[in-house]
């Protein structure tokens, strides 16, 4: 298989420039304190070091094949080979789920299981070295697709309890929802997978050189743009559970937030502002973001839900006063005074509170 693309100089220009795609993306999310792709976004501290410990695996992995483009012997070759297979499993593939999990911010999930189960690939990888075979290999792929499967399911379940920790904690989604991303990397990886099973010679290797390169581009920004969502430790005041309380005081507690989101949030408009977390409403009104997210449980919505209906309503309410008064206006600017940085976002929330989309709405309105 390396044979053909030993003396393919366009081939090896292209493995060069991943090569150092890779080392570069690794030392900017290192070594860069900004943001170059969104300088109002701050990022996970954590996502960027594993992802630059991913990026840097990468360039390891394409520096230590680089022997084979040169005319040595074919049992080097194949130790390469399989040497190689064997670091992949030990380093490269844990860090491209560790990045994977880290995305998931609500909370930090232990990293252990991920290592214990590449164990028995490292085993059948280390075996394939000591036995200088490829005799293994058949073995190793059929556990891989097993362990692909597995991660698959963990990483859907995850993500629906990612997305309801979201829709609980935050008023905007923008650059916080990562299932997108997920699935655009499930894509190119699933293109990957079929030609590792499915092609050979040239054309294999330039594919995979340039799905490599996709992968680094999508990961670095996706990395960029996605906001940090650590949320700050709990003050003494905050830590009370309900376990601390009577019942009576639950209660109470329960039947004054009403009133307080009335007068702090409604009344005193706190719903416009951008980014306001479940926190910051629950400091406003003088509790705690627990007691505040279990009364909007007993209501039935979540907060990213009743913050959602404030803000429409404020859109209809402008909407009605600006065609009252016969202003010129456009849905773009007065959603951006109803609290949305996003159109987009907007859009989605009002179809799913109207029925409707906001061009139908208006049209269905001035008739």
């Amino acid at each position: 298989m390396y044979d053909q693309i030993r003396e393919d100089t366009l081939f090896i220009m292209l493995y060069a420039v991943v090569t150092a795609m890779s080392i570069i993306a690794g030392c900017y999310l290192l070594l860069r304190r900004g943001n170059a792709f969104a300088a109002d976004i701050t990022t996970p501290a954590r996502l960027r070091r594993w992802t630059a410990a991913f990026f840097a695996s990468l360039a390891l992995n394409h520096l230590w094949y680089m022997p084979i483009f040169f005319h040595i012997p074919g049992d080097e070759v194949m130790m390469i080979d399989l040497t190689g297979g064997l670091l992949d499993c030990m380093i490269l593939f844990p860090l491209a789920i560790i990045v994977l999990l880290t995305m998931l911010q609500d909370r930090r999930r232990p990293l252990w299981p991920v290592f214990a189960m590449m164990a028995p690939v490292v085993a059948g990888g280390a075996a394939s070295v000591a036995v200088r075979s490829y005799a293994l290999q058949p073995i190793v792929w059929g556990y891989c697709l097993l362990m692909c499967i597995g991660l698959i399911i963990y990483i859907v379940r995850a993500l629906r309890q990612y997305g309801g920790w979201l829709r609980d904690n935050y008023a905007d989604l923008e650059n916080k929802e990562v299932w997108q991303s997920f699935l655009g990397l499930a894509v190119i990886m699933l293109v990957f997978t079929v030609y590792v099973f499915t092609a050979e010679g040239p054309f294999y290797q330039y594919s995979m050189q340039v799905i490599i390169a996709l992968v680094i581009c999508y990961l670095l920004w996706r990395v960029e743009t996605l906001s940090d969502l650590s949320i700050p430790k709990l003050s003494d005041h905050e830590e009370i559970s309900p376990d601390h309380l009577t019942t009576s005081q639950q209660h109470n507690l329960t039947e004054s937030i009403g009133p307080l989101l009335q007068q702090h949030c409604i009344d005193a408009r706190l719903y416009l502002q951008h980014d306001l977390t479940i926190s910051q409403l629950a400091k406003a009104i003088g509790t705690n973001r627990f007691y505040l997210s279990q009364y909007f449980s007993g209501q039935g919505i979540t907060y990213n839900a009743y913050i959602n209906n404030l803000r429409i309503n404020h859109f209809v309410s402008l909407y009605h006063e600006a065609v009252a008064a016969q202003r010129p206006f456009t849905a773009q600017h007065l959603a951006y005074e109803s609290g949305y940085r996003s159109y987009s976002t907007f859009g989605i929330a009002f179809k799913q509170r109207m029925g409707q989309t906001v061009t139908a709405w208006m049209r269905d309105t001035a008739k």
